[in-house]
């Protein structure tokens, strides 16, 4: 009862806050940005893990699947489609942070709403096939992979989903963060050091040094906690074997990576001082106000 209480706060807690994000984002025309829409479409894939995904892992830990053959092959491919648009808009919201730091010249004129709305699109496209093409043999021939009755398996090719899902996104996302990191700390310290010679210079270095600290604190907390998320179900399985049979046994490491989702948006949307508006607003219901759509909340 302690587990399944706290694997239901766990949804709870994953739809409610990327539903907040999701209010925030589409309510206030303030909040209409590049960088805003793919945190928009990120919120949208953890609130689909917490509403639909983990609820059914839930059911996955009882040694009985009840909901049939076909819905459990459904469920795999719903699965591999959300998560993959999860961890691609962690991809792309890591390329608009590296050209709006590296290129802020060219930001303005290359990250448009527009090529935004599509690159995010082309992530959903992409995820769609990525999870229909591996798992169609068993959307075709649903159960042909189980031992007993009552099972939910389906298999796939571990490597394919370590690749796609884990090692191509984090070296990307390491890659760029680095590179922000740099060229931050980098413009930070030219920055004090221009300043150092107009004015006091302990001022400016206990600013310049608080901007380092938390653009550092900020990329280890993005890249540790995709890392404790997604290593140990992916790690795990690759040790054991090539081509896997996900079962019900991978339940809480399944549910682990899952977690993910629930972090999501503290680490993306609490951090912005527009998300504490926007949810003070939202629970007050000042959000039902004429004209709150054009709220200056930035």
């Amino acid at each position: 009862m302690v587990l399944y209480s706290l694997l239901s706060i766990i949804c709870l807690l994953t739809v409610s806050l990327n539903l907040l994000v999701i209010i925030s984002i589409s309510h206030f025309r303030h909040l209409h940005t590049p960088t805003n829409i793919l945190l928009l479409s990120l919120a949208a894939s953890d609130f689909l893990v917490g509403l639909l995904v983990q609820p059914i892992e839930i059911l996955l830990k009882e040694t009985c699947w009840m909901l049939g053959d076909l819905m459990c092959s459904l469920y795999y491919i719903l699965s591999f489609i959300i998560i993959s648009a999860s961890v691609g808009n962690m991809v792309l919201i890591s390329v608009d942070r590296y050209v709006a730091i590296c290129y802020p010249l060219h930001y303005s004129r290359k990250v448009t709403e527009k090529a935004v709305t599509i690159c995010v699109f082309l992530c959903w496209i992409n995820s769609f096939f990525y999870a229909i093409i591996p798992l169609f043999d068993n959307l075709k021939h649903p159960g042909r992979y189980k031992s007993c009755y009552g099972e939910c398996v389906v298999k796939i090719s571990v490597i394919i989903d370590f690749a796609v899902n884990f090692i191509i996104p984090i070296t990307i996302i390491i890659v760029l963060n680095m590179r922000v990191f740099l060229v931050s700390v980098s413009q930070a310290r030219a920055m004090r050091s221009h300043i150092a010679a107009v004015t006091l210079q302990g001022t400016v270095t206990v600013t310049a040094n608080k901007s380092e600290r938390k653009a550092a604190r900020t990329l280890g907390v993005l890249i540790l906690v995709f890392l404790i998320s997604y290593s140990p179900v992916y790690c795990i399985t690759l040790a054991r074997y090539t081509t896997a049979t996900v079962s019900s046994n991978d339940v809480i490491l399944v549910f682990v990576m899952y977690f993910n989702s629930c972090l999501n948006p503290i680490i993306y949307a609490i951090f912005y001082p527009w998300f504490k508006k926007t949810t003070r607003i939202i629970f007050s219901f000042q959000i039902l106000q004429p004209g709150s759509r054009d709220a200056n909340i930035l």
